[in-house]
C-alpha cells in the first residue's frame, strides 16, 4: 500500500469517526424532543439492534463468517447477569461484563469444532448449536426453565446506576443503550482499519489465498467469533435489565438470532454504517407493524423482512446505506497490507 493510499485512507476514517460522533450526539438528544413513553422505547430498541448488528457484522460481515446462532449469546449474557443478580447480590453494572466474558467463551467454544466448517455449513452449524442451547436453558431448572425470571425491583435501594434499576425514567436506559451500540461502532471502526480487519477481510474473501500471504486463518476466526459474541452478550444483559424479565423464548429464539443479522445485512454487510442504517429502517417497521395490527398482523413483520431482504437485493446489492451516499466499501489494499507481515494476524 502506498504512502497516498494510507493518507486518503486515514482522512477518511477521520471523517466517517466525525460523522458517527455527529450521528450519535443526534442520538444522545433525542430524548429532548421526545417524550411519549411508546416512542422512547421504540428507540431504546433500535439503539440495543444495531449495537446487536454491528456485533454480529464483527463476525459476519468482516470475517464473512455468517452466524445465524447470535441468540445464543444474548441469552447467555442475559442470563448470567441476572443470575449473579438474583442468587449473589451482584449488581448488573459488573454482570453485564461477566456475561460479556461468558459470551465470548462460549464464542470460542463454539468456533473450536464449527470453524472447520466452511460456507453453508458453518451456517448450519450455528444454527443447531443455537437451537441445543435454546433446549438447554428451556428444560434447565436451575435457572427456573421455561418459567423465566422476573428482575426485581428493589424499593430499598431506589432509582440507581449501580443496580440498573429505574422505576419509571427511561432515559438512563436511553443512555446505556446509545453507549451500547457506540463501543459497537467504536469496535467496528477500529476493526475496519487495523490489521486484524485487513487479515479478516482477506478470510473473508479467499481463505486460501490468505493463508498464503501469512494469515492464521483460523486464529482470525476465533478473534472475530470471541470479540462478537463478547459484545453481544453484554447487550444481552443490557437488554435483560431493560424489559425486566427474560426466559428462553425471548432471548434465545432463533428468530431473534435473524433478527440480529438482517439489519447489518439489509444495511450493508461488512460495512460500518450498515448495521445502524439497517436497524433504523427494519426494527421501528418491525415494531410498528405488531403494534397497529395486533393478533391479526402476526406473521407481517417476517413478510416485511422477506420484501425488504429481496427488493435490496435485486436493487440495492450494497445494502441501503448505500442509497445515502454513504462509502459500503472498507479500505482494501488487503493483499498488499496483509503482505507486509508474513505473521499477519
Amino acid at each position: 500500500m502506498t504512502a497516498a493510499s494510507h493518507t486518503t485512507i486515514a482522512r477518511r476514517r477521520r471523517r466517517e469517526l466525525i460523522a458517527g460522533a455527529i450521528v450519535l450526539a443526534v442520538l444522545a438528544l433525542l430524548p429532548l424532543a421526545v417524550h411519549d413513553t411508546y416512542s422512547r422505547n421504540l428507540i431504546i430498541i433500535t439503539l440495543l439492534f444495531a449495537g446487536f448488528a454491528q456485533a454480529w457484522n464483527v463476525l459476519g460481515g468482516y470475517c464473512g463468517q455468517i452466524s445465524l446462532g447470535h441468540a445464543l449469546y444474548v441469552g447467555v449474557g442475559a442470563y448470567v447477569s441476572t443470575m449473579l443478580l438474583v442468587r449473589g447480590g451482584v449488581p448488573p453494572t459488573l454482570g453485564m461484563f461477566a456475561g460479556g466474558a461468558v459470551a465470548g467463551l462460549l464464542a470460542l467454544l463454539v468456533g473450536w469444532p464449527c470453524f472447520r466448517l466452511s460456507g453453508h455449513y458453518y451456517a448450519i452449524a450455528t444454527v443447531v448449536v443455537g437451537e441445543i442451547g435454546y433446549q438447554l436453558f428451556l428444560n434447565w431448572d436451575w435457572i427456573s426453565a421455561a418459567e423465566g425470571i422476573n428482575i426485581p425491583y428493589v424499593r430499598a435501594i431506589g432509582d440507581s446506576w449501580l443496580w440498573l434499576q429505574f422505576r419509571i425514567d427511561k432515559l438512563p436506559f436511553h443512555i446505556l443503550a446509545l453507549t451500547f451500540l457506540t463501543a459497537t461502532f467504536l469496535t467496528a471502526w477500529w476493526v475496519e482499519g487495523s490489521r486484524w480487519g485487513f487479515s479478516w477481510r482477506a478470510v473473508k474473501d479467499d481463505p486460501i489465498a490468505a493463508r498464503s500471504l501469512g494469515v492464521r486463518v483460523f486464529r482470525s476466526k476465533m478473534a472475530a467469533a470471541a470479540i462478537s459474541g463478547g459484545l453481544t452478550g453484554i447487550g444481552g444483559a443490557i437488554y435483560a435489565q431493560y424489559v425486566g424479565y427474560i426466559d428462553p423464548e425471548s432471548v434465545m429464539n432463533g428468530q431473534l438470532s435473524i433478527l440480529i443479522a438482517l439489519p447489518a445485512v439489509l444495511g450493508g454487510v461488512g460495512t460500518l454504517w450498515g448495521p445502524l442504517v439497517g436497524a433504523a429502517v427494519l426494527i421501528p417497521l418491525s415494531e410498528l407493524s405488531r403494534s397497529y395490527l395486533g393478533g391479526s398482523g402476526r406473521g407481517t413483520d417476517l413478510m416485511i423482512y422477506g420484501a425488504l431482504i429481496v427488493g435490496v437485493a435485486l436493487l440495492r446489492p450494497q445494502g441501503l446505506a448505500s442509497l445515502l451516499g454513504i462509502r459500503v466499501r472498507a479500505p482494501r489494499d488487503v493483499a498488499g497490507d496483509v503482505a507486509e507481515s508474513p505473521r499477519a494476524a
